[in-house]
């Protein structure tokens, strides 16, 4: 009845030409589909059906604790469903077994410049290795990143592609997850399900990985824009305060996201270096305007990556000698010539939105949010002046300039019961969401104790927010501040090293159950910090260096120590 049909001519075509994993998704939609569409019987045997395959390893890398929740969360529904899973972090996994795997899902995220974390990199050298032979497995990789950076979910990326080099049959396609990440971790496990038996439940209509969820725009005006630093300072720390109407929906440890425009006269050295007027209708990543418009609020022209040099240098079908540099720099060393501005459009990359800590409170400053922003300036390898391209935005604003910015949920990086102590450590701008937790416990009436450890170059100009803090001090807010200014002395003297002078008392308050939270530079300051605490845990604990170790990790377990870093 069916064989001369073209529909079916075509879906057996299709079948020839998909490769088994892709079998293995239509398989399990197919019958996810069958199950829920249908009724009478053939939807009650699809419901009741018992797992084809009943055991899976659920393995996950994490530096801030949201893969292991995610995974934590994904494991109990799994069992719910009748599955057997073995949960394990990556730096617990023994590596040796990973050959025998028959089906592996991993869930890994991704830090600093498109790393896997640091309690993965055992794993990660591993599956590197060019003999390792995983024929057995089947396997499925979700990548928790932010589309903020441009390494989005790299750590995700790399292991996907690794265990496919290795001989791994993938399960299911890759799935990249932006900061929400809840709906589509659980939408992953029902991917997983289908697969796994044939009739669990709905699998997704898209092989995909799925589109991530847009974040809601805040639009506000500028209320304050103030150089917390003082003559003569080397460095230059805004204090922005943005006025909205209506209520933010953050909390204290939450970051905003900006699209920085690209500063006027750059632009119009661009433009000179193409000798185009800036009027030309364009089309850059799917958008169509002109080319001043593009270059301002689209095109990434500042510091640019060897790998848009690399393009450039094929564009032009020759060798080109350059570091990173900005682009009218770029242009003006080595001319387009005859290049067509839609290819040069092409190799280049858009802007990316930047994250910085919030530094007001939802209680304290209601309708408003505040920023702590480090304007970076340096000197590109032409000897050129520049700035970072988002903190120079942002810190040229004008007052009652309007601007949009975002709400990056932060669920890594939150405020203990009111009732629990909290010590933090903020060097620098690294002080920003500890403003935020100080006015915030202050509006609430929190009875724990607080205490921050703060750091800078020079106590009279780079004192950021002396008064407030001595403010704190006064009111009892604030238990303890202890400060460390670099460069007041021969010898320098930093947050660690503040934190060693007072190890006795830090010890004691971690052990009465105090938080400890870090945030600023990743290396080497949390590195340093780091080694700080577990030698605080070592003489003030009498562990050894291992013990010491397993102290940390049981607090990081329990969300006592946090860290959000860069």
């Amino acid at each position: 009845m069916l064989d001369n049909n073209p529909r079916v001519t075509s879906f057996i075509n299709l079948l020839k030409a998909s490769s088994q994993e892709e079998l293995v998704w239509m398989h399990g939609y197919l019958s996810a589909t069958l199950g829920t569409s249908w009724g009478g019987a053939a939807s009650q045997s699809s419901e009741t059906a018992a797992p084809k395959v009943t055991r899976f390893t659920l393995a996950y890398g994490t530096e801030t604790g949201n893969s292991k929740r995610l995974a934590t969360d994904l494991a109990k529904a799994a069992k719910e469903r009748g599955f057997q899973v073995k949960l394990v972090a990556l730096d617990q996994y023994r590596l040796k077994d990973l050959a025998k795997e028959s089906y592996f899902f991993l869930i890994v995220s991704t830090q600093g410049d498109g790393e896997p974390p640091a309690a993965a990199n055992a794993f990660f050298d591993y599956i590197k290795q060019g003999d390792l032979k995983l024929d057995a497995m089947n396997f499925a990789v979700l990548g928790l990143g932010d589309s903020a950076y441009p390494q989005f979910c790299q750590a995700g990326i790399d292991a996907d592609k690794y265990l496919a080099d290795r001989g791994g049959k993938r399960l299911l396609p890759l799935v990249k997850c932006d900061v929400a990440f809840d709906e589509e971790g659980k939408q992953w496990l029902t991917d997983i399900v289908a697969a796994l038996s044939g009739a669990s439940a709905p699998a997704s209509t898209a092989a995909a990985a799925p589109a991530r969820p847009g974040k809601a725009l805040y639009k506000g005006e500028i209320l304050t824009n103030i150089n917390l630093n003082d003559e003569p300072s080397a460095k230059e720390t805004h204090h922005i305060e943005i006025r909205c109407e209506g209520d933010i929906d953050y909390a204290p440890g939450d970051a905003a996201g900006f699209h920085p425009l690209n500063p006027a006269d750059l632009v119009e050295r661009v433009l000179t270096a193409l000798e185009k007027s800036g009027e030309e209708s364009v089309t850059f990543r799917g958008e169509t305007a002109s080319l001043q418009e593009i270059l301002s609020r689209k095109v990434n022209l500042t510091y640019l990556p060897k790998r848009v040099i690399e393009k450039y240098a094929a564009l032009l079908a020759r060798p080109v000698e350059s570091g990173r540099v900005n682009f009218d720099e770029l242009l003006t060393a080595h001319p387009p010539g005859a290049v067509e501005i839609s290819a040069l459009l092409e190799i280049m990359e858009p802007i990316a939105p930047r994250l910085y800590s919030i530094s007001s409170s939802p209680l304290a400053h209601p309708g408003e949010l505040h920023l702590t922003v480090a304007r970076a300036i340096f000197t590109s390898e032409t000897g050129a002046k520049g700035e970072g391209l988002c903190s120079g935005y942002l810190s040229r604003l004008a007052e009652e300039t309007e601007i949009e910015f975002y709400i990056h949920k932060n669920g890594a990086f939150k405020l203990p019961a009111p009732e629990k102590d909290v010590i933090m450590i903020g060097p620098g701008t690294g002080i920003a969401p500890f403003r935020s937790f100080l006015f915030e416990r202050d509006a609430a009436g929190a009875s724990g104790r607080n205490w921050l450890f703060f750091g800078d170059q020079h106590f009279v100009t780079d004192f950021l927010y002396q008064t407030e803090l001595q403010d704190f001090l006064k009111t009892g807010v604030l238990n303890r501040l202890d400060v460390a200014f670099s460069r007041d002395q021969a010898e320098k003297v930093y947050v660690q090293h503040r934190l060693m002078e007072n190890g006795a008392a830090v010890y004691e308050w971690i052990e009465g159950g105090a938080s400890v939270y870090v945030c600023g530079t990743r290396d080497p300051m949390s590195v340093d910090v780091e080694k700080a605490l577990l030698q605080i845990i070592q003489n003030h604990g009498g562990l050894d260096t291992g013990a010491a170790q397993g102290y940390l990790a049981r607090l990081v377990e329990q969300g006592r120590y946090l860290k959000d870093v860069y």
